[in-house]
């Protein structure tokens, strides 16, 4: 099988690695932590980094500093990855839902306004599959409801809008290293902020709330959210080569769009005149005219050897959030398309341009097939 996706480790992982374990530093101290904190801010363009244990905590985090109260709203698309949501919730919050945009498939930045209420106090936007969301209506309207932006930018290393890097858009933003991601860390997170006040806030959370006059006598409520220094020294190898793994993706998705773009009924990801797509994944949205959805076709690239992966149902369609009383009754027809029609293929930066065109070639096979 062609798998979807599989991390490059080409680097200096092994030698970071290998300094962690014959020093000793392997837990969640150790120089390579503060290294991947500053390298990554100075990358992404903010001046504090936070590292964490995953990109759910890094949300979850983000929501937390910001001290809201119990009912206050945050807007978010519900095409994206629960973690979003959990953050939202675990923070006693109430998460209020936007749909997609049918080109882009990140959130509809024009159905925002509606939504905002005098309980709204963020907006969460999600650069999804690599490719940024719309961002100036977002800061404008935040900046005239005096709304925080808490961007998700887990699958968006490297992406920019209007020449910005994600990641330097929101007052907050929230990164995952995921094995799937294109920097990993296997597990591992990071927040990053422009406030030095807020970064301290962000690690005392991260680390139980010790206080650094009385390590264990507690004045706050945090939680053990830490990365360990094995995992930054993975980062920070990872780091060192962001060019060139990014300069990849996007040679990846030209491949695929020069290959696919000719099959009618394929709906393939785009780049806006304002945007560089990192194309962390590569979607196809079959069009409902080929009599097929996504389940049945990923079936069948299967049979071909081919791993494929599908998007995201959107927080309006999951059980666990209805049993909790959000969302019943509400519709969000693009998202609704996504999640029945789209899925990804192969897109890891290991892909060879043989197994590449393979994947091309059984794409293909299945079109005549279905367009016969």
């Amino acid at each position: 099988m062609i798998p979807v996706n599989e991390p490059r480790l080409s680097g200096k992982e092994l030698e970071y690695v290998n300094e962690c374990l014959q020093t000793g530093w392997i837990s969640s101290e150790g120089r390579f932590i503060e290294a991947f904190e500053r390298g990554w801010a100075d990358y992404c363009g903010m001046p504090h980094a936070v590292a964490v244990c995953n990109g759910t905590t890094a949300l979850e985090l983000a929501v937390a500093c910001l001290d809201l109260q119990p009912g206050d709203e945050v807007i978010l698309p519900t095409f994206t990855i629960i973690s979003c949501a959990l953050a939202v919730l675990y923070n006693g919050l109430t998460p209020v839902l936007v749909d997609s945009d049918p080109r882009t498939w990140c959130m509809n930045v024009s159905q925002l306004e509606a939504k905002i209420t005098p309980r709204t106090r963020a907006i969460m936007p999600v650069h999804i599959y690599g490719h940024p969301v719309d961002m100036d209506p977002v800061i404008d309207l935040a900046a005239r409801y005096h709304l925080t932006i808490i961007e998700d930018a887990a699958e968006a290393h490297g992406a920019e809008y209007k020449h910005h890097r994600c990641g330097s858009l929101g007052d907050l933003s929230c990164f995952s290293f995921y094995a799937n991601k294109i920097v990993t860390t296997g597990e591992g997170g990071m927040i990053l902020t422009h406030e030095a006040a807020q970064a301290e806030r962000l690690r005392s959370l991260r680390n139980l709330c010790f206080r650094k006059e009385r390590r264990f006598f507690h004045t706050d409520l945090g939680h053990n959210y830490r990365l360990t220094n094995l995992q930054a020294a993975l980062g920070l190898a990872q780091l060192e080569g962001i060019d060139a793994a990014v300069d990849q993706k996007r040679w990846l998705g030209a491949a695929y769009t020069r290959r696919l773009g000719a099959f009618e009924g394929l709906q393939l990801p785009v780049e806006e005149t304002w945007a560089r797509n990192v194309y962390w994944m590569y979607g196809l949205v079959l069009d409902e005219g080929l009599g097929i959805d996504a389940v049945e076709f990923a079936r069948r690239m299967a049979g071909r050897g081919i791993m494929t992966r599908p998007f995201f149902l959107g927080m309006h369609e999951q059980p666990v959030l209805h049993e909790r009383g959000l969302f019943n009754n509400e519709h969000y027809p693009v998202a609704e398309r996504l999640a029945r029609q789209g899925l990804y293929l192969p897109s890891g930066l290991t892909l060879s341009e043989a197994q590449l065109t393979e994947v091309c070639e059984s794409v293909e096979a299945e079109w005549r097939l279905l367009t016969r």
